[in-house]
């Protein structure tokens, strides 16, 4: 599209922020508001009228939008005039503005009737089962620890001093005092608790252990090393009989109660994996029910973000295709296939919500940024700042807000055919799509809380 602006237009525009500023200008010699204008044209005209430009392309590229009833995919790309002599005139109010203006409409969408669509609704129950395992569980996690005499066991908890060395040079995170090692727990990087097997109170020992090929501090990854153990005190568990004092101490009244609790936190997990399970199951539904012309740049730009993450990931675990037992050419494709659902799926979703006016509010965006910050324990301010602060960020988060909200309005109209499965069939179900998602992530992990730290750091980050 070609866009004109007539220098008259822009001119008076230019004429009108020059007289706000004369009487806001502070200049030497002059009292406040008795700058002759001409002295305010020559010294802000230039600038003045650069801003009016900015201004004028801003508002008419999307009038022009508007009044053809365009939806554009991206972005428009606007092209402004490069020749320095008319850009000249133009600033000078001596030309008009002519500029251009590209970009990719989006597809007209004929949505599926969602009643039409039917989904089978898998839901379980917790078993009596299943809750006497979460209960054992908890039993096993507030174990009492008894001081003995003996030798260290598999269970027992030691209280260890430990200075770690490698050729003979110790390391940053290294050394501990009074460390808390229950052995069998696989806190410590591998061999380490089971070389404290044995120990008693006051014994100290040098024990020779591996660090792990792909330990997060690089620098002791695959690494031998020799730690010096001062054991200071071992410790035998006494597992918490299940009964009513064993409930009172975790704050429920009753044994009765906790198992309620319990039923209840397990019933909670299971739904939301139903939950999970359907969502999936509409988006599958849906990219098969519609099909429409894909805009090229939106497709590209979601294709270039999955394949980023594909190969940062080959990079990372230092994999190639070959390994993965594919080509690039043939993975390309792939993930080009995934691109394309997912674009798909969003023109979809969107023409779900603006066809049945599904808004997002305030309250619901409110709730969405304190969610995240809660993720933060002890930067909740600093992470709400920042949201309020930065407006492409609130659009990242109103994103998944708003595909949730439209999809749980699609929910309601689909026919749903519940299915009874066993809690562990569900699970199963859930985790087959959390691999799928995976690949449709492109494998990526996150490594921003990899950092240097002692034996006591092999647990997962």
């Amino acid at each position: 599209m070609k866009v004109v602006v007539p220098a008259g237009e822009l001119k008076t525009r230019a004429e009108t922020k020059l007289a706000d500023l004369q009487h806001k200008v502070r200049l030497n010699g002059f009292r406040p508001g008795k700058v002759p204008l001409a002295h305010v044209r020559q010294l802000y005209g230039r600038s003045v009228m650069a801003e009016v430009v900015e201004q004028a392309v801003n508002e008419t590229s999307a009038q022009a939008m508007a009044d053809r009833k365009e939806r554009p995919a991206l972005q428009p790309g606007i092209k402004l005039p490069e020749d320095q002599a008319t850009v000249q005139r133009i600033i000078e109010g001596e030309t008009d503005l002519e500029y251009t203006m590209s970009f990719e409409i989006l597809p007209k969408i004929e949505l599926a009737d969602l009643k039409a669509i039917s989904l089978e609704k898998e839901i379980a129950e917790p078993s009596g089962e299943d809750i006497a395992k979460q209960i054992g569980l908890l039993r096993q996690g507030n174990l009492s620890y008894e001081t003995k005499d003996g030798p260290a066991a598999d269970g027992d908890r030691l209280i260890i001093d430990f200075k770690g060395s490698i050729g003979g040079e110790a390391f940053e995170g290294g050394t501990g005092e009074d460390a808390y090692v229950v052995i069998g727990s696989k806190r410590f990087i591998p061999g380490f608790e089971e070389k404290l097997v044995g120990m008693k109170a006051g014994e100290e020992r040098t024990i020779q252990v591996t660090f792990p090929e792909d330990y997060q501090a690089k620098n002791l990854a695959g690494q031998d090393a020799d730690f010096a153990i001062k054991v200071k005190e071992v410790a035998a568990p006494g597992e918490a009989p299940a009964d009513e004092d064993f409930a009172k101490s975790l704050g429920v009244e009753s044994f009765e109660k906790l198992e309620e609790a319990v039923k209840s936190q397990l019933q909670r997990e299971l739904d939301n994996a139903t939950k999970t399970r359907l969502k999936r199951l509409l988006l599958d539904a849906l990219n098969e029910r519609h099909s429409f012309e894909l805009p090229p740049s939106l497709t590209e730009a979601e294709f270039e973000g999955v394949w980023r993450n594909v190969t940062r990931s080959l990079e990372q675990s230092k994999n190639s295709f070959e390994d993965e037992g594919t080509t690039e050419e043939k993975a390309r494709e792939e993930y080009r296939k995934i691109a394309e659902r997912r674009v798909r799926l969003g023109l979809v979703l969107s023409e779900i919500g603006n066809e049945n006016q599904i808004r997002i509010t305030d309250e619901e965006m409110r709730r969405a940024m304190f969610d995240r910050a809660r993720q933060f324990p002890g930067q909740e301010r600093e992470v709400i700042e920042f949201y309020r602060k930065n407006p492409n960020a609130v659009n990242e988060l109103r994103a998944p807000v708003y595909e949730e909200k439209v999809i749980n309005f699609a929910l309601e109209l689909v026919k749903l055919d519940e299915k009874k499965v066993t809690p562990k069939e569900l699970m199963e179900l859930v985790a087959g799509q959390e691999r799928e998602q995976a690949l449709l992530a492109g494998g990526e992990h996150d490594h921003e809380h990899d950092h240097e730290c002692g034996p006591d750091c092999d647990h997962d980050h």
